[in-house]
């Protein structure tokens, strides 16, 4: 696809949209061509009011991918794209900002909090680490050259200049970028040995949520290592726990927590995971596969359809580490995350089924 005439707007790109028919194989190019641009657009958006379909032209700025604006009664050119500015409605701040970690004139690392999107992605197009900053920036080339889901947090790198964008891209794409994770999650049974590799075969069905772990051969390959054991100083009902009593703290919480009527609490950990390759979910799978998932999520074990405005438990993961040699000059660079990971952020107890 050619790149588009149009800059972003608001920090938000142009929509591009092929025409029917032309020489080139494409989902299309077996339809008839409009005789004009308002044809085009009437059958492309059949069920849009009239207004909205003109407004294309006019608010839109409608162009082919020479740049030229186009008008209703312009002929199609069969197979061409052509690029607009749709509407995009003001969308609910997601009240965590984003961290500047690296930045030269070619990328710029970024340290994403929890609950905001890398990437326009279906409800939020604003609301992103990349429309953000190119807003915030006044750069409005910036491109994220990998993903992290919306609710990981952590290091996520961006290309400033699409003149040296693809050398970077092909660093991810050709697994030539070693990526550590941490993470919290349930203590690990005594019998289970680490460091441990998760190999397995990941489908991720058709307008369902979760990924799953699936019958043939593999495709999905994670590296896991206990880090440490840590206890978490939250009861299973959500409340604090008060150690101002007599006795040790141990004591103290045993007997605070049988007066509550709770369970025995359980341990917590936390692991170092290395993703080999980089299928969608694959850590939270993995881990989740291994009877140890990751505290605060809202997917796995058990899909809870999640409000994206519940900022009350962070999923606690983490992409803690970035290193590759640069293309351009073939130094070795590494970045690390200056966020942590916190049981405490956790409303649920990690013993719990969720």
């Amino acid at each position: 696809m050619p790149r588009s005439p149009l800059p972003p707007r608001e920090g938000i790109s142009a929509t591009a949209l092929r025409a029917p028919g032309g020489k080139a194989t494409h989902a299309k190019n077996h339809l008839p061509v409009p005789d004009s641009i308002g044809e085009w657009l009437e059958s492309e958006f059949p069920e849009a009011a009239p207004e909205s379909r003109r407004a294309l032209l006019t608010d839109g700025d409608l162009r082919d991918e020479a740049g030229h604006p186009v008008t209703w009664d312009d002929q199609v050119i069969p197979g061409g794209f052509y690029f607009f500015h749709r509407p995009v409605p003001p969308e609910e701040r997601i009240p965590f900002e984003v961290g500047i970690v690296f930045e030269d004139e070619d990328l710029l690392v970024v340290d994403k909090p929890h609950f905001l999107a890398s990437t326009p992605n279906g409800r939020f197009v604003r609301e992103c680490v990349v429309t953000r900053l190119r807003v915030d920036l006044d750069q409005p080339d910036l491109v994220a050259i990998h993903r992290l889901d919306r609710i990981t947090a952590g290091l996520l790198v961006l290309s400033k200049r699409p003149e040296t964008r693809g050398r970077y891209q092909r660093l991810f794409q050709d697994r030539r970028v070693h990526k550590t994770y941490r993470a919290l999650a349930p203590a690990p049974p005594a019998d289970m040995e680490f460091p441990l590799v998760r190999e397995s075969r990941l489908v991720k069905p058709v307008g369902g949520r979760q990924v799953l772990e699936v019958a043939g051969e593999s495709n999905a390959t994670s590296r896991i290592r206990l880090v440490r054991t840590i206890t978490t100083r939250t009861s299973v009902s959500g409340a604090a726990w008060p150690p101002q009593r007599e006795g040790s703290d141990h004591e103290q919480r045993d007997r605070w927590e049988g007066e509550r009527g709770a369970p025995p609490r359980r341990g917590v950990a936390e692991y170092e995971l290395e993703p080999v390759t980089g299928k969608t979910h694959q850590l939270r799978v993995h881990m989740n596969a291994l009877g140890l998932p990751i505290l605060g999520d809202p997917v796995y074990p058990v899909d809870l359809a999640p409000d994206p405005y519940d900022f009350t438990s962070p999923l606690q993961l983490l992409a803690a580490e970035i290193a590759f040699d640069d293309p351009l000059t073939g130094v070795s660079r590494r970045f690390e995350s200056g966020l942590g990971l916190d049981p405490a952020a956790v409303s649920s107890d990690p013993g719990e089924t969720r």
